[in-house]
């Protein structure tokens, strides 16, 4: 809310509430999935990473369309996109591209890597997303975060470095995975929440399921294995409640982009990450080292602290920080509820 100076301005408090509720359900719901999968990625379960991912964009696209028939009323972007064919098109195929590469590599992972291990890796997501950002122009560098990067990174090397069953093809499709599940966030924020789409998380999901879909037939006809059908009539029972569970997962995370930020949707799945790690070595008894507790907490430490920066950006640590670096604090960087890209003026033409 804005006083009537318009000089402050208060989050309401079932904003925060829908906020934290759409977290808690992404962590829960991802979570879930993840583990679904490790339990299908095994060899003598269901093996067939780009075909069950072609599962989830099948059933996000069948579903998205059927919901659209019956209530279009729940999809405005896609009436705000009439006549925009050209510009949903640019934005749909980069981010089809990326969504297909990120789902294919992070379910093939599974087959080389403990959960844990790859929650480990996930924490560099936050520089990753950051780095895209300052690449692309949305946001700039300085000493202060150059600080913070090199310190998750040496956080998330130590937890890595210490894996006992270190599988190098493993945490090259996760690395992969990373990269392009970075790419979609940035871009999708930016469809999402500025630029000329504005789409909704409903829409946005019809948009981009289809071209990831096409992205995966494709990689289907390269890697196709004959005994898919077989493996399929044994375990569709759970194939498609796995499908449904993507479905959902799909239009929280666009809910949360758009709603929140690329950045709060990372900074969810840092907590995310924190509760698989926990779960996974308390009830899968997955092997966890001294190395890796310390490299995790460091590196956790330091994505809060980036955290608190960005809601704080003239807090006392801040300040101490930006001296002891020898450059002037920022008061004016952007929090969390900033968008990447500015917003366009409704009265510019």
């Amino acid at each position: 809310m804005t006083n009537s100076s318009g000089s402050q301005q208060v989050v309401p408090a079932l904003d925060i509430i829908k906020r934290l509720s759409l977290c808690a359900a992404y962590i829960v719901v991802s979570a879930s999935l993840i583990r679904f999968n490790k339990y299908l990625m095994t060899k003598d379960r269901f093996p067939y990473s780009m075909f069950l991912t072609s599962c989830h964009m099948s059933m996000s696209f069948s579903l998205c369309l059927v919901l659209y028939l019956v209530k279009p009323g729940a999809f405005p972007g896609v009436v705000n996109c009439e006549g925009k064919r050209m510009l949903v098109l640019k934005w749909m195929a980069p981010i089809g591209v990326a969504f297909a590469v990120s789902l294919y590599t992070s379910n093939q992972a599974y087959m080389y890597c403990s959960v844990t291990f790859l929650q480990f890796m996930k924490e560099g997501n936050v520089i990753i997303a950051f780095l895209m950002s300052c690449a692309a122009g949305l946001q700039a560098m300085n000493r202060v975060r150059c600080a913070i990067i090199a310190w998750i990174i040496v956080g998330s090397s130590m937890a890595v470095s210490g894996e006992l069953n270190f599988v190098l093809i493993g945490f090259v499709f996760q690395l992969i995975s990373q990269l392009a599940e970075c790419s979609r966030a940035v871009m999708g924020e930016v469809v999402l929440s500025g630029g000329d789409l504005k789409l909704d998380p409903l829409s946005y999901t019809l948009f981009v399921a289809p071209t990831c879909l096409a992205v995966l037939i494709g990689g289907n006809m390269a890697t196709w294995d004959p005994a898919i059908p077989g493996a399929l009539a044994t375990w569709w029972p759970y194939v498609l409640p796995n499908a449904l569970l993507a479905f959902v997962l799909n239009i929280l995370v666009a809910t949360i982009i758009k709603d929140i930020s690329a950045v709060g949707f990372i900074m969810a799945g840092v907590c995310k990450d924190i509760a698989i790690v926990l779960f996974s070595a308390v009830f899968f008894a997955e092997t966890v080292t001294g190395q890796q507790c310390v490299g995790f907490m460091v590196a956790l430490a330091g994505v809060f602290f980036w955290s608190y920066l960005k809601v704080s950006p003239d807090s006392a640590a801040a300040m101490v920080v930006a001296r002891l670096l020898q450059m002037p604090p920022e008061s004016k960087m952007p929090n969390e509820n900033s968008a990447l890209m500015p917003q366009i003026s409704a009265n510019k033409v």
